[in-house]
């Protein structure tokens, strides 16, 4: 089978003029025969059955063409005679519509291009479970079309069960309108126009549910002419027995008065009386909660008391008489005080060391705002690129964000990497090198400039330009003459020399601009023009405000020399001292060195504090538990005099548990019963009240029914008097 292809189209007729639109515009054009059409984004809203790529292939005068079009309006623009239609007819006949729909043609052959055999449409169709291709190939020998879905062959009548499913109506003049049928379209009656846009924009049963509206209105009609005389003593008879039903509802509710005054005070004592019960049961079982757990808490308290007057009395007896245990304390004491004095001498030596790091950190503040103080120079140039170039300024902010995401070196804008040695010397550099350079970001991967273009350029869409160091070391290439030969000439530099830069960015330079071959001269060369140029053969060189090109006349081959005045340089002029930053970084490395050393030594002298801290903190427990040994004995018996003292008293506000719990229960019993009473005679009220409500009810549902032939029959009693008055008044 044939498919479709991307090709340039090669349509005989004049190319239809056309556009698309932006990818910020929703809307869609389709594109003209002279571009190739772009897939759209995936989360554009295509509707069920949009159509999103039409092919064709040696169809009328194309060869091949394919149009993708958006999923809001398309537009096709083009002067008459540019085939314009023929999409439309694609359109018809690749969506299994009928020969006689697009012209008086009767054979499907007409359709391919003339010299050629075979031809064909193919139109993807979007659907949510994926998308559905209908592929039509015609064959103009046997005057016969082959229909394919999805790539596997199928007949003319699934395709059309398939755009049928779609809502797809190519007979529809609202859906599809040729150019032959726009004075059929216009003679359509609103009728008719109502019923078409009905199929074509509705939902299918809408159309059903028009046709079974109209049936209705015609059986009102049928029903209202139908209606018949009826005996006007059969309304008396029914009033009559409704004004009886509603004298019998009358005496029930009467009757139902006292009984739901009564029911409501039965209520009403009930709810007071369940709150009352509940309250009193809450409170019995919340006091017997309480005395439970007061009498466990006791229990285990005693028990406690009892275990630790226990361990007290085992340890007096294992305890041994005092010694005299003085020496050792005044040892002890001794040694305490040594170790303190020390731990003084250490915290003396910590302060001082802790003074000498402000001194450094202040000194360290200074050397920052001095290299601060030199950074804003290169701020300037930022703000210039901000105002001038936002788009690289706001790459340049997310690159400084971003730098972890990159693998190699990556260089910020030429503009601001480069330091000239002398500001006059900028106009050389700015006019050699064009700017979309010097906005360049320089990357030394190519990995990492994919990265950064994709981020700024297809997520951000930022204007930026982004450029490739070369692995090749241009920057350390001499010059092929040396600046000796030319100073006769006034000439005083290379322009390589004339800017410091990083070894990347000065790469890139050299290589695309051979900064190492260009040379700078003064207002002297100038003067000697005509003699620089016969004598140096340079081909490209600048004066004090001048620039030169020189060029071989392919012809004559004599020189031609094009001079060009230098513009004022923009972006170049903020220089930084080099060396002063130089200085100031080794400054900062040594404040940076000494500010290491004194806090390891601080850290060295806190370590050696802390251990003076736990020495002495062992020697004072070791002097606490000398002086508790010296008087354990005392303090043990004392101890066990004040808890036997304590159990005595815990024991005598001991209670009988069984017996709490016992008249616990009488009271929630002796509740529950008159609980029971109030039930007991409520429940006989409700028996009764639903007696009465079951018999209001069956009179109720009978007085409905009365009332509804009631309200018929004067409904047909009026309608009758209304047609015999006019019949009254005609006759």
């Amino acid at each position: 089978m044939a498919t479709a292809s991307r090709e340039t189209p090669t349509p005989t007729p004049t190319p239809v003029t056309s556009r698309r639109a932006s990818p910020s515009d929703p809307s869609s054009v389709v594109p003209d025969e002279s571009s190739s059409a772009l897939p759209l984004p995936l989360s554009w809203p295509f509707v069920e059955g949009s159509m999103v790529r039409i092919a064709m292939e040696n169809f009328l005068t194309y060869d091949t063409y394919e149009v993708s079009p958006g999923p809001h309006l398309n537009m096709i623009i083009g002067a008459n005679g540019t085939v314009n239609s023929s999409i439309l007819c694609a359109i018809c006949l690749g969506l299994a519509g009928k020969l006689a729909f697009m012209g008086p043609e009767d054979e499907v052959g007409f359709f391919v291009k003339k010299g050629c055999s075979k031809g064909m449409i193919e139109i993807e169709l979007f659907t949510t479970s994926g998308n559905l291709v209908i592929t039509r190939e015609i064959d103009v020998a046997k005057n016969q079309s082959f229909w394919f879905i999805n790539k596997k062959s199928t007949t003319q009548k699934v395709v059309e069960e398939q755009v049928a499913a779609l809502n797809i109506q190519v007979s529809n003049l609202c859906q599809l309108l040729p150019q032959d049928k726009i004075e059929e379209f216009a003679e359509l009656s609103k009728v008719e126009l109502l019923g078409a846009t009905e199929k074509s924009t509705g939902p299918p049963e809408m159309q059903r549910y028009d046709c079974e509206l109209k049936n209705f209105r015609e059986k009102e009609k049928q029903q209202e002419t139908s209606c018949k005389e009826k005996p006007e003593y059969e309304y008396e008879e029914v009033k009559l027995t409704h004004d009886q039903m509603k004298d019998e509802v009358r005496k029930l509710k009467e009757g139902q008065i006292s009984m739901k005054r009564r029911i409501e005070e039965l209520e009403t004592q009930h709810r007071n009386l369940e709150a009352q019960i509940k309250v009193k049961i809450e409170e019995i079982q919340q006091a017997l909660t309480i005395k439970q757990r007061e009498e466990h808490d006791l229990q285990r308290r005693i028990n406690y008391v009892r275990k630790v007057i226990e361990d007290l009395q085992n340890e007096l007896k294992n305890t041994e008489d005092s010694v005299n245990l003085q020496p050792e304390i005044d040892a002890i004491t001794d040694d305490l005080r040594r170790v303190h004095n020390e731990k003084d001498l250490c915290e003396f030596e910590i302060i001082d060391k802790n003074k000498e790091s402000v001194t450094l950190e202040k000194e360290k503040k200074s050397v920052n705002n001095q290299i601060i103080q030199l950074g804003d120079l290169k701020h300037h140039k930022e703000e210039k690129l901000r105002l001038r170039y936002r788009d690289t300024y706001d790459a340049l902010l997310w690159l400084r964000n971003n730098r972890d995401k990159f693998k190699e070196g990556v260089y910020e804008p030429i503009m601001l990497t480069i330091t000239m040695k002398d500001d006059k010397n900028a106009k050389y550099i700015e006019n050699h090198i064009p700017s979309n350079d010097l906005r360049s970001f320089v990357f030394e991967s190519e990995d990492d400039i994919e990265v950064f273009l994709k981020e700024v350029r297809d997520n951000k869409k930022l204007r930026v330009n982004a450029v490739i160091a070369p692995k090749i070391s241009y920057a350390d290439r001499a010059p092929s003459r040396s600046l000796n030969e030319l100073k006769p000439y006034g000439f005083f530099s290379y322009m390589r020399e004339l800017f410091d830069a990083p070894a990347p960015v000065m790469n890139y330079l050299c290589s695309q601009y051979h900064l190492h071959e260009v040379p700078v001269g003064t207002e002297r060369t100038r003067e000697m023009i005509e003699r620089v140029i016969q004598e140096t053969e340079l081909r490209l060189l600048y004066t004090a405000q001048e620039k030169y090109v020189v060029k071989t006349c392919f012809y004559s081959h004599k020189f031609v020399t094009t001079n060009t005045a230098l513009k004022v340089a923009e972006f170049l002029t903020f220089t930084v001292d080099l060396e002063e930053q130089r200085r100031l970084d080794g400054h900062l490395k040594e404040v940076n060195r000494k500010l290491k050393a004194l806090e390891s030594g601080l850290i060295t002298l806190r370590e050696t504090d802390k251990l003076l801290e736990h020495k002495m903190n062992e020697l004072r427990q070791k002097k606490k538990e000398l002086f508790q040994r010296k008087n354990k004995r005392r303090q043990l018996e004392q101890r066990i005099s004040y808890k036997l003292e304590c159990l005595k008293q815990m024991e005598e506000y001991t209670c009988d548990l069984e017996e709490e719990e016992r008249k616990a229960r009488a009271k929630i019993k002796e509740v529950e019963a008159q609980k029971n009473k109030i039930f007991n005679e409520l429940t006989n009220l409700m028996d009764i009240c639903t007696s009465l409500y079951v018999e209001k009810l069956d009179l109720m549902i009978r007085n409905t029914a009365v009332i509804s032939e009631k309200h018929i029959l004067e409904s047909e009693y009026m309608d009758i008097s209304a047609q015999l008055c006019f019949t009254e008044v005609l006759s």
